[in-house]
Order: C-alpha cells, then structure tokens, then sequence
C-alpha cells in the first residue's frame, strides 16, 4: 500500500475567515476514512480544499506523490480525484442518462454508462427521468454513479446521507464495499451518521474548529464516544 494523498499543514479558508488549520492528513491508495464532528468544524471545507473549490492559504497537498496545491478543479478530476458535493448538484433539467453522458465528457477511460447501471440498479427505472423530479434518495444515487464514472483513485462524499431513508442508505455502504473488493481505489467520507460511517471506514478523525483533534479505528467510533466528545 502507498500513499495517495498528503497534507502536510493545510490550512484554507474563505477570503480573510480560516477555517482549517495545520491540517496534517495522510491516505494510503485503499483506505477509507471518515471525518466526523460539528456542524460548522470545517468538514466540508476540508473536501473541498482537497478538490480544489478553496485555494490554500498555507501547506502542501501531494496526490501520487506530486504536488496538486496549485491544480485547477478540472486537473485535480483527471488526475483521479471524484468529488461527490453536499446538496448532489446534479443537472436538474437533464435526464439521468443525460447527466451520466455528461460526466464521460473529458474522461479519458470513462466507465460505460452500463457499467454504472449494473452497480447502481436503483437507476436503471428512473432512465429516462429529469434529475429534478427524482428523490433525494434517487438524487445522491445519480451524484455517485456520476462521480464512478471517471473510475477515480479517491473518491470525496460529503454528507450522502442527508435527507435520505435507510434502505438508500444501505444500498450505498453495499455498493462502495462491493466496489472496493473488486478494485483498488480510496475514499474520504464526510459523514454526521455514525452507523454508516462505521460500516463502510477504516478509520475517521474528528475536526473540532478546523483542527483533527481525533484519530481513531471505525470500531472505536459509537454513540458512547459521541456523547463523550459532546459532537453528537
């Protein structure tokens, strides 16, 4: 195992406001780590710095051993990192295969569109569908299937539960495990459910005010450990 991605005293933030702060983060090329805390702790400001959205205001960030601090959004996704934003952000007006068409678009070794059937089949009946009418269960579904496209080193999830039922849910943690098994990739899961960040993590840190102030295994992480942290 190597290691795929590296920050080394990231800090970023939002014009003069700082949010995260000597963030010091590394991720072997199969790991799957979770990021859980607050509301307001910098969580999604992490992913997005690592995407690229934030532009750093101090440290370094390697992916595959090189530096990507500087990369554009667009470079950062062909070089392998897929990015699954809170909210899902799917084209609303296109259909689902039309947004699935869409994210092929500057892929160089896109999966086909079967493929990610064949992974997702809670999609194969909403086809024809506009994303806009789907649930939000059906949305989340679509925003990840879009991101499997690009078949991506390390995926970024920020916040799939939300607004979501179990069963969705579950189909999600038994996708991402199947797909683990059959392929080498990493992911970075931002996550308040607890039972779900435990089913699908190697391990999770807990930001508290930009910072990681905990580093721990998935079995670690319980209901008894929130209420002990107060970050429930």
């Amino acid at each position: 195992m190597t290691t795929l991605l590296k920050l080394s005293d990231v800090g970023s933030g939002y014009k003069d406001i700082s949010i995260l702060r000597g963030i010091n983060l590394e991720v072997r090329d199969d790991d799957f780590i979770g990021v859980f805390g607050h509301n307001g702790m910098g969580k999604s400001t992490l992913l997005k710095t690592i995407i690229g959205h934030i532009k750093l205001k101090q440290g370094t960030i390697e992916f595959n051993g090189k530096t990507i601090s500087n990369k554009s959004v667009a470079e950062r996704s062909r070089l392998g990192i897929g990015y699954v934003p809170q909210g899902r952000q799917i084209f609303p007006n296109l259909t689902t295969i039309e947004n699935l068409t869409v994210a092929q678009l500057g892929t160089k070794n896109p999966r086909s569109i079967d493929e990610v059937l064949d992974c997702l089949p809670r999609l194969k009946p909403i086809c024809d569908r506009a994303g806009g009418v789907l649930s939000g269960g059906e949305q989340q579904i679509l925003a990840l299937g879009r991101s499997l496209i690009s078949r991506p080193k390390l995926l970024l999830l920020d916040e799939p539960t939300e607004g979501i039922q179990p069963s969705i849910r579950d189909e999600i943690v038994e996708v991402l495990l199947e797909l683990k098994k059959r392929e080498s990739f990493a992911m970075i899961l931002v996550e308040q459910n607890v039972e779900f960040l435990s089913a699908l993590t190697d391990k999770i840190v807990v930001l508290q005010k930009g910072q990681i102030v905990k580093d721990l295994s998935g079995a670690e992480i319980d209901e008894s450990l929130m209420a002990a942290l107060a970050i429930s």
